[in-house]
């Protein structure tokens, strides 16, 4: 399974991921739709490269209806049609229908009427007018600097108020769309910063990879697939804009301080992960429902596909350069071989190698080459 495949299962359960610090308070803002296309061309990207649309008439719609509860005004069923007309609530209905999830019209309005979400009111009025401050067009630039030249990113960004807290991604394939929860604990530089994360996961989706893998026997293709893994750690570098800035610099210090503690253990997950990819080519690893099991293992809150991805990719992009390192982006095998070479050159102490046998075994590019292992 590769990474742009699972893409969409990974996002739903993006609510295991790490709560950040409380934003600031923010002036009231009045409730009006959002929705607005950012296209842009550039010298140094092609014509067209993003196409990104940001709806919140969802969230506008339910906060409208909040605000008339608030102020003893009757709801109208035309304010409930709005909320039911907006994109973001019939794809969401969609996708929760297409899950075999129960989503009904009639469950909605009473999680709208809940006294729960109406005391809730100011601080998701307050986040989702932060947020709506935040410059999607420089997020998508910076992306784009992360993503090899023929790289599209074609996406809409759904903030949306509903009753489970999970954000995700979904349609990859057809209709990319982001839904993030609106979540008062989320600043505005986070939610950009999640922006940025999964539109370079769109952006590289955008690119057909799995050509290279075709001539593999089976189980060291299922392997190499999963290397798609460390996509995520690529995507931490590319959301927070070069090695030089933490991946968590708008997180609460005990986010900051659960990474650091799960970077510094960057040598044994390498070798834990080395493990999974052996069992899987050796064949101890078998079916589809066990390897799936063990691969998701390493996603966890940010696991082993986020902080070693983002090790090796830090060290290959410090030693060669940010072109060297999209290179790896189109066949995560060549960012193994990459990051060895980078720790041969460079001498750097304690960073583990991953073995000959795997680099073989998976046939990954030699570093900068054509040529097999």
């Amino acid at each position: 399974m590769g990474i742009v495949a699972a893409l969409e299962l990974i996002m739903d359960v993006y609510s295991s991921r790490p709560r950040w610090h409380h934003h600031p308070r923010f002036p009231y803002a009045a409730v009006v739709g959002w929705v607005f296309f950012l296209t842009f061309t550039s010298p140094a990207w092609a014509e067209d490269a993003v196409r990104l649309q940001v709806d919140t008439s969802e969230a506008d719609a339910v906060l409208s209806i909040l605000g008339k509860r608030a102020a003893g005004d009757p709801v109208t069923d035309s304010d409930w049609q709005r909320l039911f007309d907006s994109e973001p609530y019939k794809k969401l209905k969609r996708r929760e229908t297409e899950m075999k999830r129960s989503f009904e019209d009639a469950e909605f309005r009473q999680f709208v009427l809940s006294d729960e979400l109406l005391n809730r009111r100011q601080a998701l009025q307050q986040t989702l007018a932060a947020w709506k401050q935040i410059d999607l067009e420089s997020s998508a630039r910076s992306v784009l600097s992360y993503l090899p030249a023929q790289a599209r990113i074609r996406a809409r960004v759904f903030p949306v108020i509903k009753p489970k807290t999970n954000s995700f991604v979904f349609d990859v394939k057809d209709d990319p769309t982001i839904f993030l929860y609106v979540d008062p604990a989320v600043t505005a530089e986070q939610f950009a910063n999640t922006v940025r994360h999964e539109l370079h996961h769109i952006g590289l989706g955008s690119l057909s990879t799995d050509a290279a893998l075709e001539d593999l026997p089976l189980e060291a293709k299922v392997a190499a697939q999963w290397m798609g893994g460390f996509g995520e750690g690529m995507a931490m570098l590319a959301a927070a804009g070069g090695p030089g800035v933490h991946p968590h610099a708008n997180s609460s210090p005990e986010d900051r301080a659960r990474w650091d503690r799960d970077v510094s253990n960057f040598s044994q997950d390498l070798r834990t992960v080395e493990t999974f990819f052996l069992d899987v080519i050796d064949g101890r690893l078998k079916g589809e429902t066990a390897i799936n099991e063990k691969g998701f293992t390493f996603f966890g809150v940010q696991g082993p596909w986020y902080t070693v991805g983002w090790k090796m990719a830090v060290l290959v992009e410090q030693t060669y350069g940010r072109t060297t390192l999209i290179e790896c982006m189109l066949d995560p095998r060549r960012l193994l071989a990459t990051y060895n070479a980078a720790v041969t050159s460079s001498r750097t102490a304690g960073f583990p190698l991953w073995s000959d046998r795997l680099l073989k075994a998976v046939r990954a590019p030699h570093p900068r080459s054509s040529c097999r292992w």
